[in-house]
């Protein structure tokens, strides 16, 4: 259950600045330089306000919904103690005591993604991009109805970086630990792991995160500034004095906050940041010293690759604000080169370079940039495009950048091949299984316990597809179906922007609604243990699954109830009877107890003291065995009458849940039926439900049934031969309906249903079935073998395939031409090839319903040749140091130590044990098994003398720790280590 974010930015390089989007605010802007007074969204400026025409088309998508959930998420990442203002039901306070290992109070902020920590490079972004959204689209935010949502979430994020900063020259960057986070998988309200605190200061520095943090206050002091001016100019004076600790202390947070490298390692560096952060505390005081100095960090930006223009092929992230520092440049000065830099990044994001460089579009039209959320890189994008058209004079090219923009959206929002969309909680088939602990609400630290989700995590844009439009909605896809604070960051802006542009959405009315818990938070479960002629022993097992939201309890309590006549009869009394335990797990047998006047009385098991909370199988649910005994030889003893015995299994058999057993909380009962004399009114047991009837769609079956009297819940059986004996429990809904989702095709399933409340469940209806239509086969599992000129391909035959299809192209993500279709063989062999070149193939599987595509493989064909020169003088390191058990970071360095540059370079090892590669950077690695091979990137082909190569790949295992070895190199004679 480790994520590593690393992959989040695989590049070993910055890969490009990101331009930061530097749009006005709707009706004010920023004045020029000259001026000399402080500068906020209501002071006019040289920024044009989005114009939109009466005949402006109808919104394509409820934008006003969506924005409305999208800004909802980030109160779903709270942390800290939970607001009156929070609309999210199911979240509760959490992480109460961060800070108190440093003598500090840093509760509050937002977790990062689906893990638990605060990491506050990443947080900070976030907090910038929406403050300056909320400048550059206040009008959109507003006619939506979610201006001031936005503005409370705002100042809960800056308020927590006023608390992490203490002192002028102290800043706490990251709250918790990546590794030992990931090591859990839970309910953030009853976390059990450490969290420590990790700071710069003036000894060891960050610029890049008091930068970003810097911009952030600064942006929010603008947003603040007329509703709450006190406000504003503590924020300002915090922004001044971060900016100062940046400036002053120049090094990269990572040097620092260590644990940080593994997940927001700062790959673009610090300048980017340093500017940015000037950029912003210019715009806020109109101080021009601010703008001198942002134009000289710009400076060092470096160029892209090998040409002399400004870096152009990235976009606006958390880790790069080059981009952003050109447009707002660009704004301020009115100066060519910063209007140049900006216009040549949306080149290459839209029509494409004067050369011909466009970034690589999926078939069904999304700008993919990277693997790793690949949605968010295009929103980004079009929040850049969307406030540059406000200045760009160009009507063509203003029009150029919004269509790009609103193409971006929709495709997001469900204009995809897929036609669903990737905002959860919005529109058509949206994610049901994001990589989300609290949202998933397991008990047990597992993903797959429960199987659905216990909660909406309503507009949280989650990662999205690969470069071919294919994703797959599973909770164990960190890399396609995670969600962060620093997705929804720019998409909560452009949904303002579209909002101004295609008016006319409405946000939904009383939203959200509160959620019920849809399962049983507390219980009991229980079997007997042992009877004899003079007791009974019985194993109770108080059980908290909370999630609505999640609690830890230390005040437990159970009731077993019996009745006495019996004994009394025989003429002894309740004093005969001994009440023990021969094993409890934190809790003690107490009683007997007598309710009121009655033969009745209960033996409790008290778990006070003893924590139980929805953490783990260890601590969601504790066990203890109560034994209530007669006298030796004594005959009287019948526990037939008691009313705990009632449903209670055989010695040995599996506990159940059994509601005649209570349990309590702190004396306030949570489960069961109390018997009358005890104070209880019992319930009856509801009829079997009526009318159960089930409708197939492709890969999923929708059931409804009417409802029962007295049901509090039902429970769903699922069976795939309708057999007495075959059902399987499938769900335990609380409504009158259930969609059964990732089915197989062509396939028919039965179904039960039964009513349950506190005394029991009803009898199981009828089965009723029906049969999913055939749907598209799996994807092949294609090898690629290399040959003399040609490629040979091979794969299993595939389950529902009609036929196979092949594809190539020169690159991963690259265009795939069509080789041959309507094959029956499983193999291919592609000849006429230019021996050196590495090919890609695709593999498609096809039926009636349609074609799947495999996952690129490629080969590299070789007539024997050598490798190309280099020097001798170099040493290639393969460094797997970086392993937590379950997973490593792979990382390789090439250093040229020569006086003559390496190219035409790449090498191959073998892994010691089998892995799977689940992502890279800076080149490709090609994996065969444990055979691995290495071809760099166009632009790290050539290392110069004295240069570096930094690449790496990420892969998880299981069993033994892979360990590379039987390293071949070409293109040069380097001296190989490995770590």
């Amino acid at each position: 259950m480790s994520t590593i974010k690393q992959g989040r930015r695989p590049q070993a390089r910055w890969a490009a600045p990101m331009l930061a989007l530097a749009l006005a605010a709707c009706g004010g802007g920023d004045t020029s330089r000259p001026a000399a007074s402080a500068m906020d969204a209501s002071t006019g400026g040289m920024a044009k306000a989005m114009a939109v025409t009466p005949a402006a088309a109808a919104p394509a998508y409820n934008y006003a919904e969506a924005l409305q959930k999208a800004i909802l998420f980030y109160e779903a990442q709270q942390s800290g103690k939970k607001p009156d203002w929070s609309r999210v039901s199911w979240r509760g306070d959490s992480r109460l005591t961060d800070g108190s290992d440093v003598g500090l109070d840093l509760s509050g902020g937002w977790y990062d993604a689906g893990d638990h920590v605060k990491f506050g490079f990443p947080a900070a972004w976030t907090a910038t991009q929406l403050a300056w959204g909320a400048l550059e689209f206040e009008a959109g935010h507003k006619d939506a109805g979610q201006h001031d949502a936005l503005l409370r979430n705002l100042r809960w994020i800056n308020d927590y970086f006023i608390k992490a900063h203490p002192s002028a020259n102290v800043f706490y960057g990251q709250v918790g630990n990546g590794s030992t986070d990931h090591s859990w998988w839970g309910p953030v309200e009853v976390y059990p792991k450490a969290a420590p605190a990790y700071k710069i200061d003036a000894t060891c520095g960050g610029s890049d995160l008091a930068g970003e943090t810097a911009a952030s206050l600064a942006a929010a002091s603008m947003v603040f500034k007329t509703s709450d001016p006190t406000y504003s100019a503590t924020l300002l004076t915090h922004a001044r004095q971060l900016f100062t600790l940046a400036d002053t202390k120049r090094q990269k947070y990572v040097e620092c906050i260590t644990d940080a490298q593994g997940f927001y390692n700062s790959w673009s560096g610090y300048n980017d940041e340093l500017a940015w952060s000037a950029i912003w505390l210019y715009r806020a005081t109109g101080e021009a010293a601010y703008l001198d100095k942002a134009e000289g960090f710009v400076g060092s930006f470096g160029t892209e690759g090998q040409t002399s223009f400004l870096p152009y092929k990235w976009t606006q992230d958390w880790d790069s604000k080059h981009y952003g520092s050109y447009l707002l440049l660009a704004r301020l000065t009115g100066k060519q080169k910063y209007k140049d830099a900006m216009e040549r990044n949306l080149a290459y994001w839209t029509t494409g370079t004067p050369e011909g460089e466009r970034v690589t579009y999926t078939p069904g039209g999304l700008a993919w940039l990277s693997s790793w959320g690949s949605l968010r890189y295009a929103l980004n994008e079009s929040f850049i495009a969307l406030v540059y058209a406000k200045d760009v004079a160009d009507a063509t090219k203003q029009q150029r950048y919004r269509d790009f923009a609103m193409q971006q959206l929709n495709y997001a929002l469900g204009s995809n091949p897929r036609n669903s969309s990737y905002l959860i909680g919005f529109g058509a088939n949206p994610p049901q299984h994001p990589h989300h602990r609290t949202a998933h609400g397991s008990w047990a630290d597992s993903q797959s316990v429960p199987t659905n989700h216990r909660h909406v995590l309503y507009g949280a844009l989650v990662g999205g597809p690969n470069a071919s439009d294919a994703y797959t909605d599973s909770i164990s896809d960190y890399v396609s179906n995670e969600v962060a604070i620093d997705y929804n960051a720019s998409i909560v802006g452009v949904l303002a922007a579209a909002q101004q542009l295609f008016p006319g959405s409405v946000p939904l009315a009383n939203f959200p609604q509160a959620e019920v818990a849809s399962e049983d938070e507390y219980f009991v479960e229980a079997s007997l243990n042992s009877t004899g002629t003079t007791y009974t022993e019985v194993k109770a097992l108080a059980n908290n699954r909370s999630g609505w939201p999640a609690r830890v309890t230390d005040k437990l309590s159970l009731r077993y109830y019996v009745d006495l006549s019996e004994v009394i009869a025989a003429g002894r009394s309740a004093a005969d009877i001994k009440v023990s335990s021969n094993y409890a797990d934190g809790g003690v047998a107490r009683g007997l107890v007598r309710c009121g006047t009655s033969n009745l009385y209960y033996a409790s098991g008290d778990f006070s003291g003893t924590k139980i909370y929805p953490g783990g199988q260890s601590a969601y649910k504790k066990e203890i065995q109560i034994r209530i005994a007669a006298p030796d030889s004594t005959t009287f003893w019948n526990p037939v009458n008691d009313p705990s015995y009632t449903g209670l299994g055989a010695p040995g058999s599996t506990a159940v849940k059994v509601a005649n057993i209570t349990l309590y909380d702190d004396g306030r009962k949570i489960w069961g039926n109390e018997p009358a004399a005890c104070g209880g009114v019992v319930l009856p047991v509801p009829a079997t439900p009526t009318g159960l009837a089930a409708a197939a769609g492709v890969g999923s079956i929708s059931l409804s049934w009417s409802a029962a009297t007295n049901a509090t819940g039902y429970t769903l059986k699922r069976s795939t031969t309708g057999t007495a004996g075959s059902f399987a429990l499938l769900a335990s809904p609380t409504g009158t309906s259930y969609v059964d989702s990732g089915l197989a095709g062509n396939t028919r399933y039965y179904y039960t249903v039964s009513a349950r409340n506190d005394s029991g469940e009803s009898a199981a209806s009828d089965p009723v079935w029906a049969t999913t239509p055939v749907g598209p086969p799996a994807a092949p599992a294609p090898t690629a073998t290399a040959g003399n000129a040609t490629v040979t391909l091979n794969w299993a035959t595939v389950a529902g395939a009609a036929s196979y299809e092949i594809s190539r192209a020169t690159s991963a993500t690259g265009s795939y031409a069509s080789l041959a279709s309507g094959l029956s063989v499983l193999t291919y062999v592609d000849s006429g090839l230019t021996n050196g070149s590495t090919y890609f193939y695709k593999v498609g599987a096809r039926n009636t319903a349609g074609v799947t595509l495999s996952d690129p493989v490629s080969a590299t064909p070789s007539g024997g040749g050598g490798g190309g020169g280099g020097s001798s003088n170099c040493t290639l390191t393969l460094d797997s140091t970086n392993d937590w058990g379950s997973g490593q970071v792979l990382r390789v360095l090439l250093s040229n130590t020569g006086t003559t540059a390496i190219t035409g370079w790449g090498f191959s090892f073998t892994e010691s044990n089998p892995f799977t590669s689940t992502n890279s950077w800076s080149g490709t690695f090609t994996v065969t098994g444990t055979q691995v091979s290495y071809t760099p990137a166009s632009w790290n082909a050539s290392v110069p003398a004295g240069g570096n190569i930094d690449a790496g790949m990420q892969l998880t295992y299981s069993g033994a720790k892979p360990v590379p070895g039987a390293v071949t190199m070409t293109g040069a004679s380097c001296s190989v280590v490995i770590k």
